[in-house]
């Protein structure tokens, strides 16, 4: 018997009418960009995240590229992450003409290492981004120490760490920035590319929803060079109705993740 790691259809039909009925909903207002449940979502993500400021765009990549772009991070920079990360979050420096150095990782958590991240810390870095791997929060508190001693921005990617906590924070609402994937297998998947930026500061976020929209604050004006990624009504709407269930559904995984522990540690 093959057990699927994400049954999708399972989660689906466990709150098909509300699913089914926010998507009629957008159909009908026919309010396909930045309607009400864009918002809506922004707000309620803020929130649970613990920050003040939460933008929606187009996907995981997207969200730590226009973090980096937002500080104005590009070619000469440096950027440390951890090197067995997905694709993903080098993929987004190297899009702003920035250096990747990779650190090695804790052999205990598979998160970063700290010794090794300041041993690679030199006057181009300019950033920091810890990943919270598997749901596991990286070291933050020896990150946050380490980034204000050098002058440096932490870039939290968190698209695996959906409420994952850490001494009582939530992951991308503890460094400057933090980055979500809504890709459909993470713990909250949109039914599609989706991605978030959370923040609490209110400049970087203003500047990282205008580079999204074209780098426009209004129409046909336009004050960065921007690209084009938005968070779309539907999957906002579908995220919005998800959320509201994601507590259960980490617990949910939690108990399960558990059988399969006991199992495997008591084999019969």
């Amino acid at each position: 018997m093959n057990i699927p790691l994400v049954d999708l259809k399972v989660q689906y039909h466990s709150i098909k009418h509300e699913i089914d009925q926010v998507v009629q909903d957008v159909i009908d207002n026919t309010a396909f960009i930045n309607g009400m449940y864009v918002k809506e979502f922004e707000e309620a993500f803020a929130c649970a995240i613990g920050v003040k400021h939460c933008i929606g765009v187009g996907n995981g990549t997207d969200a730590l590229f226009l973090a980096l772009k937002a500080l104005e991070i590009g070619s000469g920079d440096e950027v440390i992450t951890a090197a067995n990360s997905f694709i993903a979050t080098p993929e987004a420096i190297t899009m702003t003409g920035a250096k990747v150095v990779f650190v090695d990782i804790n052999p205990d958590t598979y998160n970063i290492d700290i010794a090794g991240t300041e041993a690679k810390i030199t006057s181009r870095t300019k950033a920091i981004i810890p990943i919270h791997l598997y749901g596991q929060p990286a070291d933050m508190a020896q990150i946050l120490k380490m980034a204000e001693k050098h002058n440096i921005f932490v870039i939290e990617d968190a698209a695996q760490a959906h409420l994952a906590a850490y001494n009582g924070q939530i992951a991308g609402g503890i460094g400057n920035i933090g980055c979500f994937s809504f890709y459909p297998t993470k713990n909250l998947g949109a039914l599609g590319d989706a991605g978030a930026v959370t923040t609490d500061d209110e400049e970087l976020a203003q500047t990282i929803r205008v580079i999204s929209n074209y780098g426009s604050h209004k129409k046909y004006e336009n004050i960065y060079q921007g690209v084009n990624s938005r968070l779309d009504e539907m999957q906002a709407a579908m995220l919005r109705v998800k959320l509201r269930y994601l507590d259960e559904d980490i617990t949910k995984r939690r108990d399960v993740a558990k059988l399969y522990l006991d199992g495997i540690n008591n084999p019969s």
